[in-house]
């Protein structure tokens, strides 16, 4: 699958970074636009340095009500259904084309600008995609970089010791692969090997997981989204099929089709299904299958 079509990664509608992200690009672009006056933009409008400085403040809060109200649509939509690259892509650009629209309109009815309108909202889209696109890659890279940083600082808790990681084989997972399961504050509640988790369940603000104890079916109910959990596991065969389950591959047993469509069924002792919806059936088919190439 292209990039293109994947979803992107749950950090970037994160309510406390997207936060963060709409400070900084604010903080950027003032910071910017009055140290060097991108593409002589105080020449073309004609203003002093103080002048600069106080249309610039009231053009990037502009700006950044513009920003806040796409980042609170994209967040309701999050909501409902995963966002690809592509359709990110293109909300980025119509953020870029609305400020600049805006701030076209200011220039033309209110500052009185005696040029073209076209050449205005060309100046503008210039402009404003030169500013706004270098505090949105310095953050994007910035939370990439964060979220890596605490997946592998996760993980080091549960790496073992030098001495005793010689006594096992090279090739086995450290500490025979647990999956360790936060909660909405990023604080470890629950810890269990991956052969014997079947599936996650969301239900409301908590997640169900279900797994094997002794062969028999038990849960462990943790606060937190699927969402979330689905953005920190690193383990390939715990992928998602709907947008309440999330199920381990390595237990499922059997894909039927039903009357009310696919289901999955696992190795259990007891009749336990999932089912899988067509938002997620060929991320989870395509998933499948590159897991079972890899294993033979």
């Amino acid at each position: 699958m292209l990039l293109w079509d994947r979803t992107i990664p749950d950090y970037l509608t994160k309510r406390k970074n997207v936060v963060g992200f709409i400070l900084f690009t604010a903080g950027f672009a003032l910071l910017f636009i009055n140290m060097y006056a991108p593409f002589g933009v105080d020449k073309w409008l004609n203003v002093s340095d103080f002048e600069l400085f106080f249309y610039s403040s009231i053009v990037i809060l502009i700006g950044m009500l513009v920003i806040v109200f796409s980042r609170v649509l994209m967040y309701l939509l999050t909501r409902k259904r995963p966002i690809r690259y592509g359709e990110y892509a293109m909300w980025i650009f119509g953020e870029i084309f609305c400020m600049a629209l805006v701030y076209a309109v200011i220039q033309k009815y209110f500052i009185l600008l005696e040029k073209d309108f076209m050449v205005i909202i060309r100046n503008s889209l210039r402009i404003t995609a030169y500013i706004i696109l270098l505090p949105y890659v310095i953050s994007w890279l910035y939370l990439a970089f964060r979220d890596k940083y605490l997946k592998l600082e996760r993980l080091s808790g549960y790496k073992l010791p030098d001495e005793i990681a010689g006594e096992f084989d090279k090739k086995s997972p450290a500490i025979y692969s647990m999956v360790p399961f936060t909660d909405e504050k990023g604080m470890l509640r629950f810890s269990i090997k991956k052969d014997d988790l079947l599936y996650l369940e969301a239900a409301d603000n908590y997640v169900i997981i279900h797994y094997l104890d002794n062969k028999k079916p038990v849960r462990y109910m943790v606060r937190n989204t699927l969402k979330r959990i689905e953005a920190e596991l690193i383990v390939a065969t715990i992928v998602r099929c709907h947008r309440s389950y999330m199920v381990n591959i390595d237990n499922v047993k059997v894909i039927r089709k039903e009357k009310e469509g696919l289901i999955i069924g696992f190795d259990a002792p007891v009749n336990m299904t999932v089912p899988i919806s067509k938002t997620y059936f060929e991320e989870f088919i395509r998933k499948l299958s590159n897991l079972t190439i890899d294993e033979d």
